[in-house]
C-alpha cells in the first residue's frame, strides 16, 4: 500500500522541492514505503522516467532538474513480495503514466502484467479510445464487480495535459483518503498533505475526476 504524488504547474519548479516533502511523507508513513520508488517528469515534451529499488528517502533527490509536471510513487510491496525495480511505478505506456495504491482480493480479470497494479493499468487502457476519464468511468465499475473485496484502489493516471484520479476504499480512511491542493497555478495530488501545509482538501471516497 503505497504513497502517490502528482504535481502540475503553469511554471517550472524544481523536482527536488516536491520530492523532499514526498520522501518525508513516505519515510514517516504508517506503512513501510521502502520497497523502492520511481518518478516521471516532463523535460520539454518528453517524459523522463527514473526508478530505484532503494527507499526514496535514501536516494539523491537533487539529481533531477526542473519541470512543469511530476508523477512519483513510493512502494510498499504486497506481502513484501516482488521487490524488483521493474515492478516499481510509474508504469509508462504512451501516452499514459500510471501509479497505484491499494489492495484487492479475488480479482477476476484476465490481463497481462507482472503484478496486480500493472494488470489493472492494462485493463483500464482497454477502454481508453475516448479518453482516460471515460476509461476509468467504464473500467472501475467492472473491476469492482469482478473483485471479491477491495480494501482500497487509488489510481492516478497522467498524460501531458491532465491528471486522472480514481479513489476508492473500504477501510482506514485516515490512510487511504487522497488529498489535493491548488495554489498559485500549482495543482498537487498526494496521498497525504505536505507536512505543515494548509489548504489541502480531502478527495471524497469513490470519486473519479479529471484535473487540469
Amino acid at each position: 500500500m503505497c504513497r502517490l504524488l502528482a504535481v502540475k504547474s503553469e511554471k517550472e519548479f524544481k523536482v527536488s522541492e516536491h520530492l523532499k516533502k514526498f520522501a518525508y511523507i513516505s519515510e514517516h508513513s504508517k506503512e513501510y514505503q521502502g520497497h523502492g520508488w520511481g518518478l516521471a517528469y516532463l523535460a520539454g515534451d518528453e517524459w523522463k522516467v527514473y526508478k530505484n529499488i532503494k527507499p526514496i528517502w535514501e536516494d539523491d533527490l537533487k539529481r533531477f532538474g526542473s519541470t512543469r509536471f511530476l508523477i512519483a510513487h513510493a512502494r510498499s510491496a504486497f506481502r513484501d513480495k516482488g521487490i524488483k525495480v521493474e515492478n516499481n511505478m510509474p508504469f509508462f505506456e504512451e501516452p499514459y503514466l500510471f501509479i497505484f495504491n491499494g489492495e484487492l482480493e479475488g480479482v477476476k480479470i484476465k490481463e497481462e502484467g507482472r503484478i496486480g497494479a500493472e494488470k489493472i493499468f492494462h485493463f483500464i487502457k482497454r477502454f481508453s479510445k475516448y479518453g482516460m476519464n471515460s476509461a476509468l468511468l467504464k473500467a472501475v465499475p467492472i473491476i469492482k464487480k469482478r473483485t471479491g473485496y477491495i480494501k482500497a484502489m487509488n489510481i492516478v493516471i497522467a498524460d501531458k495535459e491532465s491528471i486522472y484520479l480514481s479513489t476508492l476504499f473500504n477501510e482506514r480512511p485516515s490512510y487511504f483518503t487522497m488529498h489535493h491542493k491548488r495554489i498559485n497555478g500549482d495543482l498537487m495530488v498526494c496521498s497525504e498533505p505536505y507536512p505543515g501545509e494548509e489548504g489541502w482538501l480531502k478527495v471524497k471516497n469513490d470519486t473519479i475526476m479529471e484535473l487540469k
